[in-house]
């Protein structure tokens, strides 16, 4: 079957706290910290991209495709992670930690489910730890419905990402149980997310 033009689309985004995000919705989800990777984790609805950076911009390319990509393009890249999400709504998209979302597409357009995203990564050992006005680092997020798998990793070779697989990982802290109003608050708040991206 041949797949329509993959969609793609590019903004910068900008980081704190050595981070960007995927996420289903304004709601930040505790996460705690997995780098066993060095790239990227996540929970339903939510997804850490790590970066070398502190704060500042860092370019952000997207593309959504249907089906998986033929083959992993590593060339330019200097990590490249495959990675499952999760999305609660379907419409998960690129966040900022302290700033406004950027303006991408939706990253999970097929409904809400489980997804496969691969993430690249260029410069991240250009200013490690440092605060930038312009970007110095780039990311791909190549992004086509899928079912759960462990992460495959097709290139890792940035001394940043190093330092990461070397920490101890940290547990998200413990989640009290969900009260009746909480679910009907999170239900009408994705019955929102799901009419804003139908329309």
């Amino acid at each position: 079957m041949t797949e329509p033009a993959p969609t793609t689309a590019s903004r910068p985004v900008h980081v704190d706290y050595h981070a960007f995000e995927l996420t289903d919705s304004d709601e930040r989800v505790p996460t705690g910290f997995e780098t066993s990777n060095g790239l990227v984790f996540s929970r339903p609805g939510h997804a850490v991209i790590c970066t070398g950076i502190s704060s500042g911009p860092v370019n952000v390319s997207v593309q959504l495709r249907r089906y998986p990509p033929e083959r992993a393009d590593i060339g330019a890249w200097d990590e490249v992670v495959d990675h499952s999400i999760e999305t609660r709504t379907g419409d998960m998209r690129v966040t900022c930690v302290m700033d406004n979302p950027p303006e991408l597409p939706t990253l999970t357009p097929f409904a809400p489910g489980t997804y496969r995203v691969r993430v690249h990564a260029r410069g991240r050992d250009t200013a490690p730890d440092g605060h930038v006005a312009d970007p110095v680092e780039s990311y791909l997020l190549v992004v086509w419905p899928d079912k759960p798998q462990p992460d495959e990793i097709h290139k890792q070779t940035d001394h940043y990402g190093a330092q990461l697989r070397a920490q101890p990982s940290r547990p998200a802290p413990h989640e009290e149980p969900v009260t009746d109003a909480e679910a009907e608050r999170q239900r009408l708040m994705r019955a929102r997310l799901q009419r804003r991206s139908s329309q």
